[in-house]
């Protein structure tokens, strides 16, 4: 008796070992099988990874984000330097939306200026000929849906952002080099320094009107789109006005350093024109 109970305990355990074995081998089957229509992709480690600031390279992510005014084409991101750290956002607005920014801001456009350091006052400046206005933070529900954007690509809240400023530039003006972040203390007043610049095209320009960083380091040349850049935008890292792209750099480095290659400025606009919306950022609330 204790004979044939061990027995049929043997055959039990075996039938059970060969149904695991055969639901093992189907799940493999399966899952080679999705692999091979391209559903499922293994994480490939690599050590080929391009240098830091081999610009030949670009880092690619797809991104997938709804809503706003009018419908975007595929959106993605580029790292275009690591110094400055700088990211390009394509159609990060819609045609629709730069339209909206453009009427919005037509009525009210008067000449740019730039901030006094000693006074933090705005004044006139020949190395700025571009004319501009400022939105209202939060101004309507198109404002509030971009600036919600903003604060979900760059990781920065609402609250420590600047009103969007609106620009246009017509043939011949420019933005000679400067920097983003204030070197005095009457300016950081209000939200501290400024951590972080989104550069929002609103325009193709036909030529010239690229946004230049003479002080990148990088192998500035072996951009994509160099053969099209002006002699102004030959002089360091440039990027290509197009409509609905945003362009990100930082102006502090990640240990909240000034970072001098942040120095940046807009080429001359050859033929065309070019409209652009900017929106600063600071460490701290900034208050409106």
């Amino acid at each position: 008796m204790a004979k044939g109970r061990y027995s049929r305990l043997g055959g039990r355990r075996s039938s059970a070992f060969t149904l695991i074995l055969i639901v093992l081998l189907m799940l493999s089957i399966v899952f080679l099988m999705l692999l091979a229509f391209g559903i499922l992709s293994l994480p490939i480690g690599s050590d080929d990874s391009p240098p830091a600031n081999d610009l030949s390279a670009y880092v690619r992510k797809n991104v997938n984000s709804d809503g706003g005014l009018g419908k975007r084409g595929e959106q993605w991101t580029e790292v275009l330097s690591w110094e400055p750290r700088a990211f390009l956002y394509h159609n990060f607005l819609s045609k629709e939306e730069c339209e909206y920014l453009i009427n919005l801001a037509k009525p009210h456009m008067a000449k740019s200026t730039v901030v006094d350091s000693k006074t933090g006052r705005s004044k006139d400046s020949r190395v700025r000929t571009s004319s501009g206005m400022f939105l209202r933070r939060g101004q309507d529900k198109i404002i509030t849906d971009i600036e919600k954007r903003i604060a979900d690509f760059t990781f920065i809240r609402v609250e420590h952002g600047e009103g969007l400023q609106v620009l246009h530039y017509e043939v011949g003006q420019k933005y000679e080099p400067h920097y983003d972040y204030f070197l005095d203390e009457f300016n950081t007043k209000n939200g501290g320094q400024r951590i972080a610049t989104v550069l929002m095209y609103l325009s193709d320009v036909e030529e010239g009107g690229e946004t230049v960083f003479p002080a990148a380091k990088g192998n500035i040349s072996s951009v994509p789109w160099w053969n099209e850049l002006s002699e102004c935008a030959k002089k360091g890292l440039s990027v290509k006005a197009k409509m609905g792209d945003a362009l990100l750099f930082w102006s502090l480095r990640p240990d909240a350093t000034l970072d001098p290659s942040s120095l940046h400025g807009g080429c001359p606009v050859i033929k065309g024109s070019k409209w652009s919306s900017t929106k600063w950022m600071h460490v701290e609330e900034y208050k409106v």
